[in-house]
């Protein structure tokens, strides 16, 4: 497959934010892919006995994305870093609902009951590394980011950089700190 540039997927981004109901057209192509690999780090944390579908997240965070009308898509980190949050939201909420189901409250369903299995165990995971994220966000919002953009996302410290408009230096400082931070938390809790 033929590597896509930076350039076309800001291009793409910049024409669809202005209102080239095209650009989305040209742009879903290019970006799939990327999507999928940002599903599969989320996805690659389950059990390895399950075979895990990555489309039904790929698509409901497609369908956000797609919502969001009223974004000025800076560029394809930009870009990915939005995508990468809502991934990790809707899995949170997923996960949040099982921990519901469990507890008998009656909690809806989201649109992904075909995504996969997701263990009590995993579920239980995740709701304490949101949790952890939440304090972190309190207490450094900035910190917080990078975590979901670098663990999450899977973007580099140069694109975290770019999105954050920071120093490499200042991300790579920061995440550390916060790995340091969540790892306290997630040993206390």
């Amino acid at each position: 497959m033929k590597e896509v540039s930076q350039e076309t997927v800001t291009e793409l981004l910049a024409a669809w934010s202005h209102g080239d109901p095209t650009a989305l057209e040209n742009l879903l192509p290019l970006i799939e892919r990327e999507l999928r690999q940002i599903a599969h780090r989320y996805m690659r944390r389950e059990r390895p006995e399950h075979t895990l579908q990555t489309t039904a997240l790929v698509n409901e965070a497609y369908l956000r994305l797609v919502d969001q009308t009223r974004t000025r898509w800076e560029n394809r980190a930009h870009f990915f870093a939005v995508a990468a949050q809502i991934m990790r939201r809707i899995l949170l909420n997923y996960a949040r609902d099982r921990a519901a189901g469990k507890r008998g409250r009656g909690a809806p369903k989201i649109a992904l009951d075909n995504i996969a299995v997701i263990s009590d165990e995993r579920a239980a995971e995740l709701l304490a590394l949101g949790e952890a994220l939440e304090s972190l966000e309190k207490l450094d919002p900035r910190k917080s980011r990078i975590v979901e953009l670098r663990y999450f996302g899977g973007l580099t410290v140069n694109e975290i950089a770019e999105v954050l408009n920071l120093h490499p230096d200042t991300i790579t400082r920061e995440w550390g700190r916060a790995n340091a931070f969540l790892r306290r938390e997630l040993q206390t809790g």
